[in-house]
C-alpha cells in the first residue's frame, strides 16, 4: 500500500462527496500528484481499488488530460499561455524569458527539480494577456522583465505557498477584471489549490 492512512482518509472523504465512486477519479488523481509530484503506477493501483474501476480506466484519464503529470515535476510548474489573445500580446517574449532564465525547453524539468516549464493553451485570462500560471495560480499582464523578476523571486525566496493575489501584486499588470475578494489561499504543490479536496493552503500574512 503506497498511500498512508491520512491520505486514504482524505480520499474516502472525497469519494463521499459523489453519488458514484468513479466520479471522484479526477480529485483523487490530484491527491496522487500532490503526493509524488506526478501520477505514479502505485497511485493508479490505489485509485483503481478505491473507486472500483480498472487500472486501465484510471490510466486512460491520467494520461489524457495535461494537468495530470506522468513524470516528476519541479517545485514550481511554470505554464505560459500561447493561445491567440496571449500571442497577440507578445506571450512569445514571455515564453522566451522563462526559457532563457531556466534553460528549459517545453515540458522539461531542471536538474535541481525547481522548475518545470510548459507552453499551454488558453488558461481563461484573455483580458489580462499575456498570462502565466505558477502551480496553477494565475498572474496576468506579465512583461518579459517582470517574468524574469518572478522567476528570480521563486528561485531565491522559494515560497512554500503560491497565491495568485500575491503574484499579481508583485509582478502582474492588466487584469481580465477586478478580483472582488482578496484570497490568501493558494497551492503548495504542482496541483490546483482546491479547498474542497484539501490541496489549497493558506499563506500567513
Amino acid at each position: 500500500m503506497s498511500w498512508d492512512n491520512e491520505l486514504l482518509e482524505r480520499a474516502h472523504k472525497i469519494i463521499e462527496l459523489y453519488p458514484q465512486k468513479r466520479s471522484a477519479l479526477g480529485p483523487l488523481l490530484y491527491l496522487a500528484q500532490e503526493k509524488d509530484g506526478f501520477i505514479s503506477d502505485d497511485s493508479i493501483v490505489e485509485i483503481s481499488n478505491l473507486v472500483d474501476i480498472t487500472e486501465v480506466q484510471v490510466k486512460s484519464v491520467s494520461s489524457f488530460y495535461s494537468m495530470y503529470k506522468e513524470e516528476q515535476t519541479g517545485t514550481y510548474l511554470l505554464s505560459v499561455c500561447k493561445s491567440i489573445s496571449c500571442e497577440i500580446n507578445d506571450s512569445r517574449s514571455v515564453i522566451n524569458s522563462v526559457k532563457e532564465f531556466t534553460g528549459l525547453e517545453n515540458y522539461e524539468t531542471d536538474q535541481d527539480k525547481l522548475f518545470t516549464f510548459e507552453e499551454v493553451e488558453c488558461i481563461g485570462a484573455c483580458g489580462g494577456a499575456p498570462a502565466v500560471q505558477v502551480n496553477y495560480e494565475t498572474v496576468e499582464g506579465l512583461t518579459p522583465e517582470k517574468t524574469i523578476e518572478m522567476c528570480e523571486w521563486l528561485k531565491n525566496d522559494k515560497p512554500e505557498i503560491i497565491v495568485a493575489d500575491q503574484l499579481q501584486n508583485k509582478f502582474g499588470g492588466t487584469k481580465s477584471f477586478d478580483w472582488a475578494i482578496e484570497d490568501n489561499t493558494g497551492s503548495a504543490y504542482t496541483v490546483p489549490g482546491f479547498q474542497n479536496i484539501g490541496t489549497a493552503k493558506e499563506k500567513d500574512n
